[in-house]
C-alpha cells in the first residue's frame, strides 16, 4: 500500500463489524474495498465468478479475513444467489464489462449488477449502497463520439444505478454513485481492460490537474475533454466505497463524478507522481554527474597513456 493510502485511509469510520458484501470482490477495484473494508473492522464477504482472491495479493494476511464466494450472478437462480449472498447490510458492487459486443455490455453492466443488488435487497437488512459507474462526462461521449455498440455499456450502467436505488427502497440518500473517468493503480499496465501502473497513472493525473490543462479541458468537447481530465488512482475509488458502505452517519450519501469529486470525498491528498519523477530524475542526473566527474577523467588518462604507449 502506498503512502497516500495509509494516509486517507486513516480517516475511515470504522466498520464496527458491519456485514459488507463485494460484488466483483476478487477483481481490480473489487478487491482493494476488500481490503480496506477489512482494515476498517467490517465482516467482509466478496462475490465473483472465481471466489477467490486475486493474484496480487492472495498471500496477504488480510484476506484470510473475506470470505470468498462464487457465484454467476447472470446464470444463477434467486435462490442459489441469496444462499451466497446472504443478508448485508452494506454492498459495495464494482461489476463491469467491457469489449464490443452489446449483449455482453448491456448484461455484464447491466443485468449482472441488478441481480446482486436484487439478492442484497431480500436479504432483509440492507442500510447502503455503492456502485462504481462512470463518469457524466464519459456518458456525454455516447451519442458522437463513440461507435454504436458502446451505448449498451451506458444502458447497463443506467440499470444498474437503477437497481442500486431500488435496493434500499428507492431512497437515493442511501445509494453513492463513483463515477471515475479512467481508473490507473496496480504494479502492471494492460490492454483490455486498458490500465496503466501506478507510477505512470499518478504522474499523469498530478499533470492533468494544472491549470493550463484543466482549463484546456473545460473548453474542449467530448473525449477530447475527458482524456484532458485527470484519472484516478483505484485505492481512491476503493476508499470512497468503503467510506460510503460504512458511513453510518445517517447523512445523504454522494453521486462522486470525477477524480477530483472522488478524491475529495476519500480523503485522497493531491498527487504527487509527476514531481516524485522529475525529484527521481534530478537525483540519478546529480548521482550520473558525480559519477562522471570521477570517472570520465579516469577514462581519458587511461585512452592518452595506450596512445603514448604505442609511440613509443
Amino acid at each position: 500500500m502506498n503512502l497516500k493510502t495509509v494516509v486517507f485511509l486513516a480517516g475511515l469510520s470504522q466498520g464496527w463489524s458491519l456485514s459488507v458484501t463485494v460484488f466483483g470482490g476478487s477483481g481490480f477495484c473489487g478487491s482493494r474495498v476488500c481490503k480496506f473494508l477489512v482494515e476498517k473492522g467490517a465482516t467482509v464477504s466478496s462475490i465473483s465468478k472465481s471466489g477467490t482472491a486475486p493474484k496480487w495479493c492472495n498471500n496477504e494476511e488480510w484476506t484470510k479475513q473475506v470470505d470468498w464466494k462464487s457465484a454467476d450472478l447472470l446464470s444463477s437462480s434467486d435462490e442459489a444467489l441469496d444462499a451466497v449472498v446472504g443478508a448485508p447490510e452494506a454492498v459495495v458492487s464494482c461489476v463491469g464489462a467491457i469489449g464490443t459486443d452489446p449483449s455482453i455490455l448491456l448484461k455484464g453492466n447491466g443485468d449482472a449488477n441488478k441481480a446482486a443488488f436484487a439478492s442484497a435487497m431480500r436479504g432483509g437488512k440492507l442500510q447502503r449502497a455503492a456502485y462504481v459507474s462512470v463518469s457524466s462526462e464519459v456518458d456525454a461521449c455516447k451519442e458522437n463520439w463513440l461507435p454504436e455498440f458502446f451505448k449498451s455499456y451506458f444502458e447497463g450502467k443506467i440499470v444498474a444505478e437503477t437497481a442500486a436505488i431500488d435496493s434500499v427502497g428507492g431512497d437515493t440518500s442511501k445509494v453513492c454513485f463513483v463515477k471515475p473517468t479512467f481508473i490507473y493503480g496496480g504494479d502492471s499496465f494492460g490492454i483490455n481492460p486498458p490500465r496503466v501502473n501506478f507510477e505512470y497513472g499518478a504522474g499523469v493525473e498530478e499533470l492533468l490537474f494544472l491549470p493550463p490543462f484543466k482549463i484546456a479541458a473545460d473548453l474542449t468537447p467530448g473525449l477530447i475533454k475527458v482524456a484532458l481530465r485527470p484519472p484516478v488512482c483505484v485505492d481512491s475509488v476503493a476508499a470512497a466505497c468503503v467510506k460510503a458502505a460504512l458511513d453510518d452517519s445517517g447523512a445523504d450519501l454522494p453521486t462522486l463524478d470525477g477524480t477530483e469529486a472522488i478524491n475529495t470525498y476519500s480523503g485522497q491528498p493531491k498527487s504527487t507522481g509527476l514531481t516524485d519523477a522529475l525529484t527521481w530524475s534530478k537525483e540519478k542526473l546529480t548521482e550520473f554527474y558525480g559519477w562522471a566527474k570521477v570517472e570520465v577523467p579516469k577514462a581519458i588518462d587511461t585512452v592518452q597513456q595506450k596512445i603514448e604507449e604505442t609511440k613509443k
